[in-house]
């Protein structure tokens, strides 16, 4: 794609102090949390989110938008759709850490087999389907 061809939309600006117990804050404010590192991960259970949760709604808010765009080109109209995304922190060895993602999706109205084949086409669409792509373990599910 020609350089020249692109147009940004929209460019988000957030600053995050102080790590995974820190805080995190977008340039408009909406965005104005703590961060706290979950039990699991010998984190405090204080009120707060992390990393994997943030990244867990805004792939599964985009992915839902691609799915309603996916369901609109080819005409299959969508009565009440959902998206969950399960963001897993996972660690190979020391220092190796690494995300893995699943996807599922609750399409009212559509089969299984047609909800499933609509998922992999917002994969195509969706930018953070894009992002991750080749680093990041996808899996797809029809719930």
């Amino acid at each position: 794609m020609n350089t020249e061809e692109i147009k940004k939309l929209y460019t988000a600006v957030v600053t995050t102090r102080g790590g995974r117990q820190g805080h995190v804050l977008s340039a408009d404010g909406i965005l104005n949390m703590d961060l706290v590192a979950p039990k699991e991960m010998g984190g405090s259970g204080a009120q707060g989110t992390n990393p994997e949760q943030l990244f867990a709604g805004a792939f599964a808010g985009c992915f839902e938008s691609a799915l309603r765009l996916a369901a609109s080109l080819r005409k299959k109209p969508l009565r009440d759709a959902s998206i969950t995304a399960h963001v897993t922190l996972n660690a190979a060895e020391k220092n190796n850490f690494f995300l893995s993602v699943e996807l599922h999706g609750k399409l009212d109205g559509i089969s299984k087999d047609e909800a499933l084949e609509l998922m992999r086409a917002a994969h195509e669409i969706c930018p953070y389907s894009k992002a991750t792509r080749g680093n990041v373990e996808v899996k797809l599910f029809a719930d």
